[in-house]
């Protein structure tokens, strides 16, 4: 496929300063800021660095992920400068399409923000619109951190149970979110748009107008276009429903994670009980009722609707194409993904798929993840990734098709 304007990718996309945290520059700030471990909840707003140190200290005592707007630019800029850290692109849909062009599929990403750092690094095989009227720059703060990480200063002293990634962003262009006039063009062409990053918006009266304006866009998707949402962790947690109530007409497959899942339903669910997952799936589509609904997790990737079997292929390769990722980062080659590919499936997920699929038929299809013993795995973009390698397969599909291969999705796209 070498035809970009086949798959449009939006809505954001931003600079990250990728850093991994270390035990010796987070015992001083514990010690230098004076924090106990009490304290280690989710602050209401992250007004500091010390506020930022907290979250982070949270997150990691339970191994967790998430995404959070930080009130003060400053402080992720100074946090930022106490570790080496890499520049990239993120953004789900901008790590989305440079795993795709990786694959030989070509996107055009809408962007809000560009500026020489993102000029240089975007795909050279694709293309791209932006909202922006002039160049910006508004860095993502995105925290790494590895399994049995230890913080000991004074009283506090935690291990990360798990590795993960942490977001913090102010970001003046995706919170606004501008559409560029552009787009219901682009996407007269495009067999395959992704939308995300409305999780950024902090105003509801300007989320409202957003989604009323994405709508008029939509109408312009050919028949059979298939519409992929990806969900994230809202900054304003209680603008997701707007989202959901406006889009879920005119969405064909709704991804998201296991924090989002649990986030929505109120309560943790094993991921390995077969039991609580057909429950919170069936919960989840309740919830949610699109045609399709995608959870990536990290012991498997599930589809579950009707003929979810239709989406084995896409399912597969952005489970390849995450672990690939959490081994390998950015530098991988074709051998790797040909070595991993035989690398066995984690025996837990291979038996939990079976037994979600006794429970809900052929409304479930469940690709088990890998085995992968990984020293220093990295976190950073693994649902991103997923998502590029799952639209991938779809893109390549639809091209070989003179008809579309998925007849339960919607093509009025809301009109």
């Amino acid at each position: 496929m070498a035809d970009p304007s086949r798959v449009v990718l939006g809505l954001g996309g931003c600079v990250d300063y990728e850093l991994k945290l270390t035990a010796d520059v987070l015992e001083q700030l514990v010690a230098g800021y004076g924090i106990a471990a009490a304290e280690l909840t989710s602050p209401v707003t992250v007004t500091s660095e010390r506020d930022l140190v907290v979250s982070i200290l949270g997150y990691v005592a339970r191994g967790g992920g998430g995404e959070h707007y930080v009130a003060s630019a400053p402080a992720l800029e100074h946090f930022a400068g106490r570790f080496p850290h890499r520049v990239a692109l993120g953004g789900t849909s901008v790590r989305a399409g440079i795993l795709m062009s990786r694959l030989g599929v070509p996107s055009t990403l809408h962007l809000v923000s560009v500026d020489d750092t993102v000029r240089r690094l975007l795909p050279p095989d694709g293309a791209y619109l932006s909202s922006g009227v002039e160049d910006t720059l508004h860095p993502h703060l995105i925290v790494q951190y590895d399994q049995g990480l230890r913080i000991r200063a004074g009283e506090l002293d935690i291990t990360a149970p798990f590795p993960n990634r942490l977001i913090y962003v102010n970001d003046p262009a995706n919170s606004t979110m501008l559409l560029s006039g552009e787009l219901g063009d682009r996407l007269s062409r495009a067999d395959v748009f992704l939308i995300s990053g409305f999780n950024a918006m902090r105003s509801a009266e300007q989320l409202d107008r957003r989604l009323a304006e994405l709508r008029v866009h939509m109408r312009r998707l050919p028949p059979g276009a298939v519409t992929y949402f990806e969900d994230a962790a809202y900054h304003e947690p209680a603008l997701n429903r707007r989202v959901l109530a406006a889009l879920r007409d005119a969405i064909d497959v709704y991804g998201l994670n296991e924090d989002e899942m649990q986030s929505y339903l109120g309560r943790p669910v094993d991921l390995l009980s077969a039991a609580e997952v057909a429950d919170a799936l069936t919960a989840m589509h309740a919830l949610v009722p699109v045609p399709m609904l995608v959870l990536h997790t990290k012991y498997w990737a599930a589809a579950f609707g009707a003929q979810a079997a239709s989406y084995a292929e896409a399912l597969d390769t952005g489970t390849v194409m995450a672990a690939l990722r959490y081994r390998h980062g950015d530098d991988f080659t074709d051998s790797d993904i040909e070595r991993l590919r035989r690398q066995p499936r984690r025996s837990g997920s291979v038996a939990f798929a079976a037994e979600l699929r006794a429970r809900l038929g052929d409304q479930v299809h469940c690709v088990p993840a890998f085995v992968l013993d990984v020293t220093n795995p990295t976190t950073v973009g693994l649902g991103d990734t997923f998502v590029g390698g799952f639209l991938a397969a779809l893109a390549r599909r639809s091209t070989a098709a003179a008809t579309s291969p998925f007849p339960h999705q919607r093509s009025d796209h809301g009109r």
